[in-house]
């Protein structure tokens, strides 16, 4: 069994630029090119459940989500997620038993060479393996519990409620 579970559900995280289309769509999870350039060695799992804005996330997505947490032998899961309603998400994965779940996402896409994405993930990785039994997001330099945050979107960061 590997140690931790990466459930990916799209967002900005994984947007890529269309010329095509001249707009952001989601593209493949980011997660497994960060870790190889970080160096990482954990043995880790990657399971691409969606591919969605959280925008357009609604409850049978959230059910999904929290099947695939409960499913999984992992005790430790890593969500990458859209962060509009990454706070959502979280508090509907409250009270799963034995499971450590860390939600985190990103501002701008992976793929940009300015992004927080890559320090989110590192922060992310770093509090799933710490911390104990629960639901958290990581953002911003900061670990907070599901239910207790919220995404200020005219400072374009996330705090504590």
């Amino acid at each position: 069994m590997h140690m931790l579970l990466v459930l990916t559900t799209g967002g900005t995280i994984d947007k890529v630029y269309f010329d095509a289309s001249s707009e952001y769509e989601v593209g493949e999870p980011t997660v497994p090119y960060v870790f190889r350039e970080a160096g990482v060695t954990l043995e880790w799992r990657l399971l691409p459940l969606l591919r969605k804005d959280s925008l357009e996330m609604g409850e049978e997505e959230r059910v999904a989500i929290r099947a695939a947490c409960e499913a999984a032998e992992e005790t430790r899961i890593l969500i990458t997620h859209g962060t509009d309603t990454m706070s959502v998400t979280a508090e509907a994965l409250q009270g799963i038993p034995g499971k450590t779940i860390v939600l985190t996402g990103a501002l701008a896409p992976a793929r940009f060479r300015v992004t927080d994405a890559v320090f989110n993930l590192g922060l992310a990785l770093g509090a799933v393996q710490s911390l104990p039994e629960g639901v958290f997001l990581a953002m911003n330099g900061t670990v907070f519990p599901a239910g207790k945050v919220r995404k200020n979107r005219e400072a374009g960061r996330f705090e504590g409620v």
